[in-house]
């Protein structure tokens, strides 16, 4: 049964699919798909072509906002929208630490997750594109992890994509996990750098904070244990367009004086657990290594065992001395599964899923070259997130694929962009079709 409403300026319609689990298995177990339809109110009527948005990740259900805000605005003009909540994600039958038993103990669970990655997201588009469209090929807008389902997309099933438009968002098709992180940590650091080049007294509020944790046991008021590693992963805000704002806020209200001394303020703890907390996206945290996966080789905590590699990301070290402390982010760690109430449980399932070694390939270097479906994609000089030297790699091998290449925006440049971002890179498409 589908559900009709409005907010200013759009009609939404809930929409609800069922889908196989394992599509190479489609008589067997089944999940439910959830999407929302967008379409400018005065446009409802009008028979329109579709575009499907692949939300980034992994993890995270699709876009709640109201109205027609930012690119969605844009899009509207020609397109009906379908927000889709990946498997697992939003109204998607959910993965997290609360259904996750009802596979089964860790095994199962992990054997189920495989099952989560950008090839079953892409079937899952196809199986639910004739019931929605008719059976005509849809454009598909990829940010972020999104791009690299759409990559998928082209390599699996290009026969159901009119347009491939991704943002920020091309992957490496063949790298390690190792590879991804070898390349990551470097832009961390030079985020870190800009941060503190624009707000030089975060250099020794941070420290200060650090210095408190690792004298300190906090753990925040829903239960995550705040250890200085997961201070440093804060960083991960820096490779969005408002994140050293948000960061350096953050920092600005790190401590109180109490009749017991300084200690962290209850503001501080309180915006640090939200930022930190994986309660609402515990799928990023399970399947992020994961989504690199394809080679033969485990991905083995492959974050963890990389940041070794670069001792100046060591607190400890960096307290001893004069260096600044180096933040982090855009990893998975094994601590967060101890620190994170959220993730906790799920500790054994996510030691069995990085020490898997069959994940299928995910990309076909073969069909991409020989592409005939229009892409164009938004490489961001300097992404945090994504390597901007594996993303052009990739467009080169990606036949007829345009590439934008822009250091106006980070990386959440569709949102912050919006309307400017998505309009350049629809001209750009209409000129390859």
């Amino acid at each position: 049964m589908t559900v009709s409403y409005r907010q200013p300026g759009v009609v939404l319609t809930d929409r609800r699919f069922t889908v196989p689990l394992d599509h190479d298995h489609p008589g067997g177990e089944t999940i439910e798909l959830y999407a929302r339809e967008v379409v400018a109110s005065d446009k409802a009527h009008q028979d329109l072509p579709w575009l499907l948005y692949l939300q980034g990740g992994p993890g995270f259900g699709a876009d709640r906002s109201v109205g027609r805000p930012g690119w969605l605005g844009r899009a509207l003009k020609e397109f009906r929208v379908l927000l889709l909540d990946q498997r697992g994600t939003g109204h998607s039958t959910p993965a997290n630490r609360q259904t996750l038993p009802l596979r089964g103990g860790p095994a199962e669970q992990a054997d189920y997750l495989t099952r989560f990655r950008a090839d079953s997201i892409v079937r899952d588009c196809e199986a639910i594109r004739p019931s929605v469209t008719g059976g005509a090929p849809w454009t598909v807008l990829g940010q972020s992890f999104g791009g690299f389902c759409a990559t998928s997309y082209l390599s699996l099933a290009p026969e159901g994509l009119a347009t491939a438009v991704i943002t920020g968002g091309l992957p490496a098709l063949d790298a390690h996990a190792d590879d991804v992180y070898r390349a990551a940590f470097p832009r961390i650091e030079r985020k870190v750098t800009a941060h503190y080049a624009r707000y030089p007294q975060d250099a020794e509020r941070a420290r200060r904070v650090a210095d408190h944790l690792l004298t300190h046991d906090v753990v925040l008021p829903n239960g995550y244990r705040l250890t200085v590693e997961a201070f440093q992963s804060l960083g991960i805000v820096l490779g969005t367009g408002d994140g050293t704002h948000r960061l350096h806020y953050l920092l600005e209200d790190a401590f109180v004086r109490t009749p017991q001394g300084f200690t962290l303020s209850d503001a501080f703890q309180e915006q640090a657990q939200g930022m930190l907390s994986y309660a609402r996206h515990p799928l990023y945290a399970l399947v992020h290594e994961a989504i690199y996966g394809q080679d033969g080789r485990p991905t083995a905590w492959s974050a963890e065992r990389v940041r070794a590699e670069f001792p100046q990301f060591d607190a400890a070290k960096a307290l001893a001395g004069d260096e600044p402390l180096l933040f982090t982010g855009e990893s998975i760690h094994p601590w967060m599964f101890d620190a994170d109430p959220a993730l906790r449980p799920l500790r054994e399932t996510a030691d069995l899923l990085a020490a898997r070694t069959d994940w299928t390939p995910l990309y076909d270097a073969a069909r991409l070259a020989a592409n005939k479906v229009p892409v164009v994609a938004a490489v961001y000089h300097d992404d945090m997130y994504v390597d901007t030297a594996h993303s052009l790699r990739t467009a080169r091998t990606i036949r007829g694929l345009r590439t934008w290449i822009t250091d106006e925006f980070e990386h959440d440049g569709v949102r912050t962009g919006g309307t400017r971002v998505l309009d350049r890179l629809l001209a750009m498409a209409r000129d390859e079709a």
